[in-house]
């Protein structure tokens, strides 16, 4: 029973170096230091406070105007007359084999759907969420719960549709399905609120399963992006000569005066795929404080880093050219309105682009060898569903950004700005926009064109090293190494490389680990701790000071990596670190208690701190929020068998075992369970199967060769100890082996199995000593 299922410098200064300090100090003019102490004080006692975006207007009018414009404006609203885009005048759709109806009931907006018990509701709707292309409806239910509706509106072709017909098109989702709009997967305090509103706090209460969810502002609004905006007000008032003692404007954030890597990362807290630590806080000193951006990886992406699944810009603009050469969103966005620079019509896309690539060269029939617009011919329909015209091959966008729709309607780009690679796709089965448009065609075909127009040689791209490190050839961990310390790849493809190091090829990682344990960058930093095997007490040693890391998410991250190790392996100069970082990883569990991966978390983090009751109290909670989770009934199980509930923990593995009855390795502790619990036959039954599925874990064939000696089917008891041998080929498996002959009488075996194991293990006196007996 002892598999477990988990989810996730201090300077040294010199006494003469302290002496020379002490002495700087003390030579700044006291009434300087004075100064300098009296605006901390100030600073300290007035507490920043959230404005509203009306403070903004008289000053920002301009700013203001754009940002009325724009989808931030109209990302959630009340549910009235001016907001709601959809027909709700007696309106009905077929779809997911039921009748769903729009109407309108005491100036309320209704609509008739199948509720949480699976039967057709009256619901009201309290919000609007988004504007074009499409708008969504938000219901309320008990506990504090906002639920977005699967019906929504296609606000460009003015009907209703379904998102499961789109979304899930090979599957009905009903009530009791995780994804249907009644459960977690659709509920908008955790999904969707805190990119939505301004000043969200969740504010999820794990005890009761429950929100009070608040806001400042039901919209993205001036105070979403440079926070709270009551000392840049006190900044305001102040005289022009008094405005240089407040840093930035007042502002907690900066938004000017920064390079690009930082205004990036001023959008990333929305504009990316992540997992969420806490709530997010404007004054935090980095990203990795309050949230974990994801890397470009399955099922989100694609191998080679091609979006797949929605991404929200953020991992896809970092694998980019124009990141790497200091491009930001506002070179190509109006941050305020959110639109293109120079419009989104035609050859207005290609003005983006001529701001630095020279548009005689790149903008000609040489380059981009597709037709012009007004030239004869017949237009194409993308894999996705997408119309593209004449003409509209030559705007740089559709060959460098090509795009999938999510959510049924909602065309979204991909911000990689890659070359189309059509040997990647022949190679490793990735999209191409040759190909995403050209749908009659194969890849073959557009990569002999690519070949004709540029030549046959081809840049060696990171997909081939991922490739390499998935089928585990000896080469990959090189080709994994060479990307992970190059800084002219994009970061999260060095983390991503460094991740597959450690996930592939854990022992070639420990010689550059450590440089990746204290890289700059918290990326980096991040998948290096992921990566650490710990597996010696060394590993343990290398992962003990990121305790001390400057971000929240490393800190937390190694708290839990050392928390299934055991507070007795925590040396006592870092034992209040440890606790302290443990600390931090409880609060951002039960910060995201209200998913059930949370939940199982959570039990994983009480059963590692032997809290056992308590881990079973949160497992049963994720059960029961999504059923699907059938892997929690392991952890369930081995907790029941700390508790001494074993008849508990034998249901949870049969049930279990019935969704997965090919794991090999929940058979195999389901079986040692059986035995611990007497039921011999079917302890014997379960660790042959245990056995059929993997025939190469030396561990069960022992197992079975014992039972079958218990039973005392002595043949079959050494056929599985002769397996054992073969698998593993070292001393103690012979040992083993060696024990069964000479307990049972076989004496001519043994001498010929301790005769080989004295060959092979020369100077063994014990062996030399039993050769010899067993010759007489």
């Amino acid at each position: 029973m002892h598999i477990f299922i988990t989810m996730m410098e201090i300077r040294k200064h010199t006494f003469l170096y302290r002496i020379l300090l002490f002495v700087a100090v003390v030579a700044v003019p006291v009434y300087l230091l004075i100064e300098s102490l009296g605006e901390q004080a100030e600073q300290e006692e007035t507490e920043v406070f959230f404005t509203g975006k009306e403070t903004c207007k008289e000053c920002h009018l301009a700013e203001y105007r754009d940002w009325e414009q724009s989808h931030h404006r109209r990302a959630m609203d009340y549910a009235t007359e001016q907001t709601v885009r959809g027909d709700f005048n007696g309106t009905s759709l077929q779809a997911q084999g039921r009748t769903h109806r729009f109407f309108r009931e005491s100036g309320k907006f209704m609509v008739n759907t199948d509720g949480a018990d699976g039967q057709m509701h009256d619901f009201e709707v309290k919000y609007v969420f988004g504007y074009t292309p499409l708008q969504q409806y938000l219901v309320g239910f008990p506990g504090g719960r906002l639920q977005t509706l699967p019906l929504a509106w296609d606000a460009e072709n003015r009907k209703w549709y379904h998102l499961a017909d789109h979304l899930y098109a090979d599957q009905t989702i009903d009530s009791n399905n995780w994804l249907h709009w009644t459960n977690q997967a659709q509920n908008w305090n955790s999904m969707c609120a805190d990119c939505h509103s301004t000043n969200l706090v969740k504010g999820y209460d794990p005890q009761t399963d429950s929100y009070q969810t608040s806001w400042s502002e039901i919209n993205v609004s001036c105070e979403a992006c440079h926070g709270p905006g009551s000392r840049h007000l006190e900044w305001a008032s102040l005289a022009d000569e008094e405005r240089g003692r407040m840093a930035n404007f007042g502002l907690q954030v900066k938004t000017s005066g920064i390079d690009h890597q930082q205004y990036v990362n001023n959008c990333v807290r929305c504009h990316s795929r992540r997992e969420a630590l806490q709530d997010f806080d404007h004054s935090s000193a980095s990203i990795y404080d309050h949230l974990i951006p994801n890397l470009p990886e399955d099922p989100t992406w694609f191998i080679d880093g091609q979006i797949q699944d929605e991404d929200y810009v953020y991992a896809s603009f970092l694998q980019s050219k124009m990141h790497t050469k200091a491009v930001r969103c506002n070179n190509c966005h109006n941050v305020h309105s959110g639109k293109l620079l120079f419009g989104n019509q035609g050859r207005q896309y290609n003005q983006l682009c001529a701001q630095c690539h020279q548009p005689e060269i790149y903008d000609t029939p040489e380059h981009h060898f597709h037709k012009t617009e007004g030239m004869p011919g017949k237009g194409l329909v993308s894999v996705s569903g997408k119309k593209f015209d004449v003409g509209s091959g030559s705007l740089c966008i559709n060959c460098h950004m090509h795009g999938r729709y999510y959510m049924g309607v909602d065309y979204r780009r991909d911000h990689s700005f890659r070359i189309p690679r059509p040997d990647l796709s022949i190679r490793y089965g990735v999209p191409n926009a040759c190909n995403q448009c050209h749908t009659d065609k194969t890849n073959e075909w557009a990569d002999d064109y690519i070949t004709q127009w540029f030549g046959k040689s081809r840049r060696y791209h990171y997909a081939e090293a991922f490739a390499a490190a998935r089928r585990e050839e000896p080469g990959a961990a090189q080709q994994l190494k060479a990307i992970s310390g190059d800084e002219l790849y994009p970061v999260n493809v060095r983390a991503l490389a460094v991740q597959h190091l450690g996930n592939y090829f854990p022992d070639s990682l420990k010689a550059a680990g450590d440089a990746f344990l204290h890289d700059g960058d918290p990326t980096i930093r991040l998948a290096a701790v992921r990566a650490v095997p710990l597996a010696t007490t060394a590993d343990i040693q290398r992962l003990l000071p990121m305790l001390n890391d400057d971000t929240k998410a490393i800190r937390t991250e190694a708290a839990h990596l050392l928390l299934a190790v055991g507070e007795a392996q925590i040396p006592a100069s870092y034992q209040a670190a440890f606790k302290q970082a443990c600390a931090e990883y409880e609060q951002t569990l039960m910060y995201n208690a209200d998913f059930p991966g949370g939940k199982f978390n959570l039990g994983n983090f009480y059963y590692n701190q032997g809290e056992i009751e308590q881990a079973v109290r949160y497992y049963a909670k994720a059960l029961e929020q999504d059923r699907e989770l059938h892997f929690v009934k392991l952890n369930m199980a081995y907790s029941y068998n700390k508790l001494g509930q074993n008849g508990k923990a034998a249901a949870c593995f049969a049930d279990y075992l019935t969704h997965e009855p090919a794991d090999a390795a929940a058979l195999y502790s389901y079986g040692l369970l059986l035995a611990e619990m007497g039921s011999y036959e079917q302890s014997l039954e379960i660790l042959l199967r245990s056995y059929q599925q993997d025939r190469h874990r030396p561990r069960v064939a022992h197992n079975i060769a014992m039972m079958y000696d218990f039973m005392g089917q002595k043949k079959l008891a050494a056929d599985y100890l002769i397996r054992e041998v073969e698998l593993m080929g070292d001393y103690n498996s012979k040992a083993e082996l060696l024990r069964f002959y000479l307990s049972n009488q076989m004496k001519t075996k043994a001498l010929v199995l301790s005769r080989g194991m004295l060959a092979q293990f020369p100077g063994n006196g014990e062996l030399n000593e039993l050769v010899e007996q067993l010759e007489r």
